[in-house]
C-alpha cells in the first residue's frame, strides 16, 4: 500500500497547487478587467443587492490598517507560510484540507500580488445590505479567503470529532 498513500499525497498536492493557481488567476483576471473598465468609484448595479464598484483597498479586511502597506505584507508573508506549514502536516488524506487551504493560500497570494504591485487591493464586489448600508467591497480573493476558512474550521472540527470517536473506540 506505499504506492496507494504516494498516489493520494500526490493528488492531494495538485489538488492544492491547482486551486490555489486558478484563485490567482480568477483574481487577478478580474481585478485587471474592473481596473481596465471601470472609472474609480464608479458602481455598475447587477442584479438586485449586488453591483460592481472599483474600490482602492489600502487597508486589510474592512478597510482596517488603512495605509500600512508593510505590516500588512508581513502579515500576508507570515499567512502564507503558516498555510505551507498546516499544509506539510495534513493527513495525506485530507482532501478536504487541501481544498481549504489552496482556497485560502491562493487568495493570500491574489491579494499580495495587488499589495505588492499597486500598494493597495483592488476590490469590485459590492452588496447591499439594507437601505444604504452595504458589505465593505470586496474581491475574488477575499472570498476564496473566505469560504477556505470556513471549510478549514469544519474540517478541523470533523477530524477532532473523528478523532474523538476513534480514540474512545480503542480505549473500549
Amino acid at each position: 500500500m506505499p504506492g496507494a498513500n504516494r498516489y493520494a499525497s500526490g493528488y492531494r498536492a495538485g489538488l492544492f497547487l491547482i486551486l490555489a493557481a486558478f484563485v490567482v488567476a480568477l483574481d487577478q483576471t478580474s481585478k485587471f478587467w474592473v481596473r481596465s473598465h471601470l472609472d474609480l468609484g464608479e458602481i455598475v448595479p447587477l442584479v438586485g443587492p449586488l453591483s460592481l464598484v472599483h474600490v482602492r483597498n489600502t487597508g486589510s479586511a474592512f478597510g482596517l490598517f488603512a495605509n500600512q502597506a508593510f505590516l500588512l505584507t508581513l502579515i500576508a508573508v507570515v499567512g502564507l507560510v503558516t498555510v505551507l506549514l498546516f499544509y506539510r502536516y495534513l493527513s495525506r488524506s485530507s482532501l478536504l484540507g487541501s481544498v481549504a487551504l489552496g482556497l485560502v493560500f491562493g487568495g493570500a497570494i491574489g491579494n499580495l500580488i495587488d499589495r505588492v504591485r499597486f500598494g493597495y487591493v483592488t476590490d469590485f464586489v459590492d452588496v447591499r445590505l439594507w437601505d444604504d448600508f452595504h458589505w465593505p467591497a470586496f474581491n475574488v480573493a477575499d472570498s476564496a479567503i473566505t469560504v477556505g476558512t470556513i471549510v478549514l474550521v469544519i474540517f478541523i472540527f470533523w477530524a477532532l470529532r473523528k478523532g474523538d470517536g476513534s480514540s474512545s473506540g480503542a480505549r473500549s
